[in-house]
């Protein structure tokens, strides 16, 4: 193991000898020098961890090197001593940065008890800070994954929230979409990363436990309250408090959070001072909350004040784009988790699961993803673990899909559906083959027609079969042109990391 190094400044060659002597024997790398001048190159080369610094050399001011020092390294510790001591250059040392002073003459078991705290809160920081690391990589095990146009609106959402410090940020979707995930992206991505993330789930904490648990009480409030307890909004100072499922909050305690929300106040449970709160406030619900509110289910000022920045996150099936991203990304994260070394999905295993119409969102997806894993040691996940459901929904697909043209009624104004059904998947391929041949097989201008992104339509079109000229066999369509200044730019964000 490398020893820990410190450099010893001083132009009193006695007192650096003392010093680096008694270094020495307490196992440090030691090195000295005489002037600031010396100091500033040998800290470039030697590169010291603690610095020992006299403030009167006779080049160079010890106050001045201590403001370079810690320019150049602000992890470094640095000690001054001085045989000038007086309260005006101990605070200015100390405001510049330094770890402790000392005054001429000094203790030299004193100074050697310093220099060694010193390390000990060196080490102390770095596992602090590796245990942080670990415990955020635990928390984004599962992360947003998608470069559907959907999820890109979504990333960009996070960014903002994130960067602006949005006090109110308001999370909907269906269940198995990730609104958990998001709220933990907006806070790990946030200045408030390193401060709580607390989660309380509205649905899961009967009512009359609810306002204890995120406000707390005062010692004496009720029977068994024989101590002070905080609750989340407290616990969360300075970081994110996330409601989860804020719909299935009771009516009564809506308000207690509006005044939270509006005031950034509340009041312990048989408190009598209101408390500040610090904190971002996080809410999600699969519910449609105006719908509540016309129904008197929501309280229509608490929607408002929560409806500040608004995400919605698209379901599985409206982003079908993304389920080869998030297969991939679920195999590499379980080969992980369970010490497997499957590669991926065959393509029959992949049209099959972009077939099906996702119920259970992203949630579902990953839980078939561990399923087919567990359920054969084949480096490829072959198509006959997939789930019954899933099988015969693809089945069921495929025997509707049919020769499925668009018929219109005698107006040409409607769509008309035949008697037997048609297949959406049939649908979007001819309305596709449609706007490749209006627009003369120019992609950017097809795309146009069908308010999509030309990366869109060109995954569509790989997914059916077509060729980059807009054909299939026999199809009959022109080559595509590019018309100059028509491509669109590549979108900025892909996976949320």
């Amino acid at each position: 193991m490398s020893k820990n190094r410190v450099l010893v400044v001083d132009d009193e060659k006695l007192i650096a000898w003392s010093l680096a002597a008694m270094l020495k024997k307490e196992g440090f790398d030691v090195e000295t020098a005489a002037s600031g001048h010396e100091a500033l190159a040998k800290f470039s080369s030697f590169r010291p961890e603690l610095v020992l610094l006299d403030i009167c050399l006779p080049d160079l001011d010890g106050l001045e090197l201590l403001k370079r020092f810690k320019k150049a390294n602000e992890d470094l510790y640095v000690i001054m001593i001085t045989a000038y001591a007086n309260a005006d250059s101990a605070v200015k040392a100390l405001q510049d940065g330094a770890e402790d002073f000392f005054g001429k003459p000094f203790n030299i078991e004193a100074i050697k008890h310093v220099v060694h705290r010193a390390f000990e809160k060196r080490r102390l920081r770095k596992e602090v800070d590796y245990f942080r690391r670990e415990l955020r990589k635990k928390s984004e095990h599962d992360k947003l994954v998608g470069n559907s146009q959907k999820m890109i609106e979504v990333f960009k959402m996070i960014k903002i929230c994130a960067d602006t410090d949005a006090k109110t940020v308001l999370i909907t979707g269906e269940s198995g979409t990730g609104k958990e995930l998001v709220a933990k992206a907006i806070h790990y991505h946030s200045a408030r990363a390193d401060a709580p993330f607390i989660e309380i789930n509205c649905a899961s904490i009967p009512e009359n436990l609810l306002e204890n648990e995120l406000f707390g009480h005062e010692k004496g409030a009720f029977t068994d309250a024989s101590k002070l307890h905080k609750g989340v909004f407290e616990m969360a100072e300075g970081g994110s408090v996330f409601l989860d499922e804020i719909g299935d909050m009771p009516f009564a305690m809506q308000a207690k959070i509006l005044k939270a929300v509006e005031t950034k106040r509340f009041r312990r449970l048989g408190g009598q001072e209101d408390v500040e709160a610090n904190v971002r406030i996080i809410t999600a619900t699969h519910q449609n909350l105006p719908t509540m509110v016309k129904e008197g289910k929501f309280r229509g000022d608490l929607f408002f004040r929560l409806n500040v920045m608004h995400i919605a996150l698209p379901s599985l099936r409206e982003r079908k784009e993304d389920i080869g991203a998030l297969v991939q990304y679920f195999v590499e994260s379980l080969n992980e988790e369970y010490g497997r070394n499957v590669l991926g999905a065959a393509p029959e295993t992949l049209e099959q699961l972009s077939r099906y119409d996702w119920p259970g969102n992203v949630r579902e997806l990953r839980n078939c993803i561990e399923r087919l894993m567990m359920l054969g040691q084949e480096k490829i996940l072959p198509v006959e673990h997939l789930p019954p459901e899933i099988s015969r929904w693809g089945s069921e697909q495929k025997s509707n899909s049919g020769a499925a043209a668009i018929r219109t009624d005698e107006n040409g104004e409607h769509i008309v559906l035949p008697a037997n059904g048609i297949s959406l998947e049939e649908l979007e391929k001819q309305l596709i083959q449609l706007a490749l041949k209006k627009s003369g097989g120019n992609q950017t201008k097809a795309a146009k027609f069908l308010k999509t992104s030309r990366d869109t339509l060109r995954y569509r079109m790989k997914k059916f079969g077509f060729s980059e000229s807009g054909r299939e066999e026999g199809d009959g369509l022109p080559l595509p042109s590019e018309e100059p200044g028509e491509e669109e730019p590549q979108p900025e964000y892909y996976h949320w990391r």
